[in-house]
């Protein structure tokens, strides 16, 4: 495979350029996986875009940095495992929780019922059962809350798969592994 080098903003595309900025402004660094993504400015200003808008929907900050990392977990990819996991405790879980969330450990109903929404979206290419459905909606969902987590599996897949394809190197901490 010909090797993926992280650009720097100076070899980024125009295009990709102010995300270099926002990030660098925001974060103090360009992360390297969505350094890489930006040899496509398309694919990371649409990205960028599309993760931007979340925030309107149902599930607020902490709620969406669980469910990055049970994505993660289950797409097998440590880079956002190691970023989300730097993330998730920012906004409020402690590290022992990212642990027993991307484990399907989680002692809250609503944790354990989301992941398991979360594993048979991905295992079983986008099929929940009913009686696993009904349980989502009980906890107090309706239809848009089903969408909006459809669409977060897909932005932190899209981000999980391209890292094992690209293999860049990680930033940020490792996550620990899971028991």
């Amino acid at each position: 495979m010909k090797p993926f080098t992280v650009p720097t903003s100076d070899q980024a595309p125009d295009a990709a350029k102010p995300a270099f900025y926002r990030f660098t402004k925001l974060t103090g660094k360009m992360p390297n996986l969505y350094a890489t993504i930006g040899y496509s400015a398309n694919a990371l200003n649409s990205y960028l875009a599309y993760v931007n808008e979340q925030v309107r929907g149902t599930f607020h900050a902490k709620e969406r940095e669980a469910i990055y990392l049970m994505v993660s977990q289950f797409n097998g990819c440590e880079y956002c495992l190691a970023s989300h996991t730097q993330s998730a405790i920012k906004n409020g879980w402690t590290e022992e929780e990212t642990l027993s969330l991307r484990d399907g450990a989680h002692p809250d109903k609503k944790w354990q019922v989301i992941y398991r929404v979360i594993k048979s979206v991905i295992e079983n290419k986008g099929q929940v059962s009913d009686d696993l459905l009904d349980e989502f909606y009980a906890l107090g969902y309706h239809e848009a809350a089903i969408i909006d987590l459809m669409v977060l599996i897909n932005v932190m897949s899209f981000t999980n798969y391209t890292y094992r394809l690209i293999r860049v190197p990680i930033d940020f901490p490792l996550a620990k592994d899971i028991a």
